[in-house]
């Protein structure tokens, strides 16, 4: 079509009026065409012009990116991005005549935190440059779906090894534990004799070797407490990767938080926590598992008491959306950092000094077996949220004029 309508204005000279008409038509025809197939893109497109001011935005573009200027206008672009990374971004690559691929950055779109990947390219036409080209595509859902395969690729890797670790593992701790109780009998017995046999050296009196005795018992304490932190470690990895044996029952998940939130109550006050529930009323019912449900929501509230070692606030908000409920547990605390963001599910990853790095996977596979999904904002500083959503029950659907 454009090859027809270039042939066609060398010969404009002797077009009648009829034939300019349709000449025009045509040219408008093929206009919308192409405005048509750019407003259609899920992907954003602007073309300026060697001054870098805007020549044609599609739709996507103007409606995340480009303030209220006109196109006529002569001002550049970056002048009328109301994302000021991306505006630095793009004054600093087109003033210098530069191209950018795939530079990705966190924009906030109505409200919601994105991302976003940016391309800049010269637009070249008969061998030269008349302009540049502006490509962004978000990458949110690709993003999570990366993350989301990376943490199930984890999970399965960790499987393979959880027989092997358990063996090798868990039964010489039951054994260490029990030899170390039974050498505790001994040295009880042991010392019962001495003392009986020297009774001017009690325990109390602080001489001879009862000092000896308290060293030995202290040291037998430590050995146990590891013991038992080893144990606990061995006891969340086996959790983390054995199918879970769900016994789904429908209900209201506002029973669950109402009675988590009040077996930790006193935990929370003594770490100076207020603990804020915004249930709604009329949530709809879901399939879920008890036991594994309160386990979720206690290893979220443990950990935003640990982002909090100040003191703050815990909210914990349900609501309905159209075919699911929506959770947020947030708090203010500490935060954490971008970079970390995507690896917080990751099997043994943990900022904490003490802990097994699982708290969160297990959080993650429970609400994976529910059929839900599990993502976490945060900003250093202003605290994390982690929103989880599961599938409500659906209503019995009819077809229209189908008997009741």
């Amino acid at each position: 079509m454009r090859q027809f309508i270039k042939r066609t204005l060398q010969k404009i000279n002797k077009l009648n009026p009829g034939q300019m008409q349709d000449l025009l038509s045509l040219a408008a025809e093929e206009i919308d065409r192409l405005e048509t197939v750019l407003d259609s893109l899920s992907q954003g497109i602007m073309v300026l012009d060697t001054d870098h001011s805007l020549v044609l935005a599609n739709k996507y573009a103007r409606r995340f990116f480009t303030g209220t200027f006109p196109d006529q206008s002569r001002e550049p672009v970056w002048t009328g991005i109301r994302e000021e990374k991306i505006a630095e971004f793009l004054e600093k690559t087109l003033s210098a005549r530069d191209k950018a691929e795939g530079r990705e950055f966190d924009a906030e779109i109505n409200g919601v935190q994105r991302l976003f990947s940016m391309s800049v390219w010269p637009l070249v036409q008969d061998r030269r440059v008349s302009g540049s080209l502006i490509h962004a595509e978000d990458i949110t859902e690709k993003r999570s779906r990366e993350a989301r395969m990376r943490r199930m690729e984890n999970l399965a890797s960790l499987t393979t090894l959880a027989a092997g670790v358990a063996h090798e593992i868990k039964n010489p701790l039951g054994s260490l534990s029990i030899h170390v109780q039974l050498i505790q009998k001994i040295m009880d017995a042991n010392k019962k004799l001495y003392f009986d046999a020297h009774p001017e050296e009690a325990p109390e009196s602080g001489v001879g070797p009862s000092d000896y005795f308290k060293l030995f018992d202290k040291y037998l304490a430590v050995i146990n407490e590891e013991i038992d932190r080893l144990n606990r470690i061995v006891v969340d990895f086996l959790f983390a990767v054995r199918p879970m044996d769900m016994q789904l029952r429908n209900g209201n998940i506002n029973t669950v938080i109402t009675a988590m939130a009040e077996f930790v109550s006193f935990e929370l006050e003594e770490a100076g926590i207020e603990c804020v529930l915004d249930l709604q009323e009329d949530l709809p019912l879901i399939d879920f598992d008890e036991r594994f449900m309160k386990q979720t929501f206690l290893n979220l509230i443990k950990n935003a008491i640990a982002a909090m070692p100040e003191g703050g606030r815990l909210t914990i908000k349900t609501e309905a959306l159209d075919t699911e409920i929506r959770i947020t547990v947030a708090d203010t605390g500490i935060g954490i950092p971008g970079e970390n963001l995507e690896k917080i599910f990751e099997p043994y990853y943990t900022t904490k000094d003490t802990g097994s790095g699982l708290g969160l996977t297990l959080v993650f596979k429970i609400i994976r077996e529910h059929q839900g999904e599990i993502s976490v904002k945060s900003k250093p500083g202003e605290g994390s949220a982690f929103i989880i959503t599961l599938p409500a029950l659906q209503k019995e659907q009819r077809l229209i004029g189908a008997p009741e």
